[in-house]
């Protein structure tokens, strides 16, 4: 049962601690309740479709927690808009090290990605921790049963699945034709098989190729999980409004809880609030159980965009008797870490201990992290060191999170250590990692033999590969090195994408050349199918936010748009922070963000107030 006690400064969920500001004595008094039979998303009514709130709430308590959501994102709104940044396409950093070695293992073998893929779960440093492995993992989940993924686990990868990732051009039906002309194997088994190892290299558009052509050459009787897959496929293909429209093709009978959690992902995926919001309506008005999934979903959403929503999400979790999960603990031991409360952090690692949940190797590194960043250093220390498990060498899955960690810490001889124990035989994701930390301590040879080593040992690197190296040469502002590196890139015949356009367009920004960065973000989006990164936008934007430049920053907001990147808040502060620094009115400013369902925190409330045209003060009303 939630309540809120007078004399803390905390909800209870179970006995987790969610953040919450101290609210006044005046209000203390109406929280002292506990308070059944509510839930809404619904702070600003008209923010939702249909001016319907979210969780369909009872009027006679709405009052009381609208005061609960004003005290929650008392301290949402404090915070600094930096840990909102970069939140690209819509996963970020929860994953931190977001993929599993075999993952990135397997993204040497064939080379370039899938052309029809964009790059969107690789973001930058400033996301949050992990969502999108989390996710992806989630949603295989509807794709393969627990024994089904054992077996898979055994298998390396299928002749099949070579013939598809090494087809020419950009059709693989011709691959599958012969496939079956030659009377090869082509039961649920190999496909479940080769459909996960084209997610693992994020090859969507031949794994969404493989589906359609099963589908229409009557190879594989689809249920509800298939058809869940193909939802998943076409919304990070061809968008969400394809994927919705083919839900309506799926016959009712497999429409079930799992096709919408699926679009629900997705919508979480982009950003996109009034989507999400949409579709988990839908899921609650279709009768299907309100499920952890769901809820997660939701938290990370509002972990983003709102985190004044979170209190709600939780309250529904409780009043629908929805057990959190090591996910659910994990954004809200980031949320904590962001708001630097460490001490509310601590309480809810106790708190999901007590319940039986013990951190896994990711959730360390959230907490890690996030001491470091407080100036805890001992005690991020003593976490790297539980990490290790005593044996480094026993605890190998450990080093890929280990290594920038201990460069975040500034230890130099830790990084060291850590690389030694894979040095002998590095991984590809541990390769990246090293480079990441020893960029980091500004020990750019050892950055560079390690990217030397990488590209000895796997001769066909992809671009994210390239990448890191180039994102420690643009934090150092290498300009020379980093062209040159492009270049070795190119002449590799490795693919140029937004990973590529967006540690390129960060070298010219931290160089001074911000018109260089500009042109370079508006030639990649003009000549490909892909378009650029949300981050490689706000880099940009922030750049002529400082200078006061109205008319390039608008020029920026405009082309994020024309993207298709969903309205954020952190748009809007930074469009507005160029109005200020231009010392020039936004006429209309309120009305854009109501437009678009952004509704203003208290910082970037007090940044509207300096640039409205209409603001009275002490002096402007003398002279009136």
């Amino acid at each position: 049962m939630w309540s809120l006690r007078r004399a803390s400064n905390s909800l209870n969920f179970r006995g987790l601690s969610v953040v919450t500001s101290r609210v006044s004595c005046a209000k203390s008094e109406i929280f002292s309740n506990n308070v059944e039979g509510y839930s809404t998303i619904c702070e600003y009514p008209q923010a939702l479709s249909g001016n319907r709130c979210l969780f369909y709430h009872n009027e006679a308590i709405y009052s009381k927690f609208y005061m609960v959501r004003q005290s929650m994102s008392s301290q949402a709104g404090a915070e600094s808009s930096e840990s909102e940044d970069d939140l690209e396409d819509g996963f970020s950093e929860l994953e931190t090290p977001a993929s599993d070695n075999a993952i990135e293992e397997r993204n040497a073998v064939g080379g370039n990605e899938d052309e029809l893929v964009s790059e969107p779960e690789l973001s930058d440093d400033n996301d949050d921790v992990g969502e999108h492995s989390q996710n992806a993992m989630e949603l295989l989940d509807t794709e393969a049963d627990s024994d089904e993924k054992a077996s898979m686990k055994k298998k390396v990868a299928s002749e099949l699945f070579r013939a598809i990732i090494s087809a020419p051009g950009l059709s693989i039906n011709g691959v599958l034709d012969k496939w079956v002309e030659e009377g090869k194997d082509l039961d649920r088994a190999e496909i479940l098989l080769v459909m996960l190892d084209l997610r693992k290299r994020r090859m969507y558009g031949r794994a969404l190729q493989l589906s359609e052509w099963l589908e229409a050459n009557n190879r594989l009787d689809f249920i509800e999980r298939d058809y869940a897959s193909r939802v998943d496929l076409i919304a990070k293909v061809r968008g969400l409004h394809k994927a919705e429209n083919y839900i309506e093709k799926i016959p009712k009978s497999f429409r079930g809880e799992v096709i919408y959690r699926t679009l629900l992902a997705n919508c979480v995926a982009a950003n996109n609030v009034k989507k999400a919001e949409e579709v988990f309506n839908k899921i609650k008005d279709l009768q299907f159980p309100v499920t952890t999934f769901a809820c997660n979903q939701l938290l990370l959403l509002y972990k983003r965009v709102d985190k004044k929503k979170i209190a709600d999400v939780l309250l529904l979790m409780e009043k629908e008797n929805v057990k959190p999960s090591l996910f659910t603990y994990k954004i809200l031991i980031d949320i904590k870490g962001q708001s630097n409360d460490l001490t509310g952090m601590d309480q809810i690692v106790e708190t999901m201990k007590a319940e039986g949940i013990e951190p896994d190797i990711n959730t360390q590194a959230i907490i890690a992290k996030h001491y470091s960043s407080g100036g805890l250093k001992e005690k991020a220390e003593a976490i790297l060191k539980e990490m290790e498990g005593g044996n480094l060498k026993e605890h190998r899955w450990a080093c890929r999170a280990l290594l920038p960690l201990y460069a975040s810490l500034g230890k130099a001889d830790e990084v060291g250590r850590v690389w030694k124990v894979c040095e002998s035989n590095p991984r590809l994701d541990e390769c990246m990692a090293a480079i990441e930390a020893w960029g980091r301590l500004k020990k750019i040879d050892e950055a560079e033999a390690v990217f030397n080593r990488m590209h000895t040992t796997w001769k066909k690197l992809s671009s994210r590969h390239y990448a890191a190296l180039l994102k420690v040469y643009a934090n150092h502002k290498m300009l020379a090195k980093g062209k040159d590196l492009v270049k070795r890139m190119a002449d590799s015949g490795c693919r140029i994408g937004p990973l590529t356009w967006d540690a390129l367009i960060k070298l010219y920004v931290e160089a001074g050349e911000v018109e260089k960065a500009d042109s370079v973000l508006q030639k990649a989006a003009q000549q490909s199918q892909l378009k650029p990164m949300f981050s490689s936008y706000l880099a940009i934007m922030h750049q002529y936010a400082k200078r006061g430049d109205i008319h390039n920053a608008e020029k920026i907001f405009h082309r994020m748009r024309q993207a298709g990147y969903v309205a954020r808040l952190t748009q809007f502060q930074t469009l507005i922070q160029t109005y200020i620094n231009a010392k020039a009115p936004a006429y209309g400013m309120r009305d854009r963000m109501k437009a678009d369902n952004i509704f203003p925190t208290k910082a970037l409330a007090a940044q509207l107030a300096q640039v409205d045209a209409f603001r009275k003060t002490a002096v402007s009303d003398l002279l009136d």
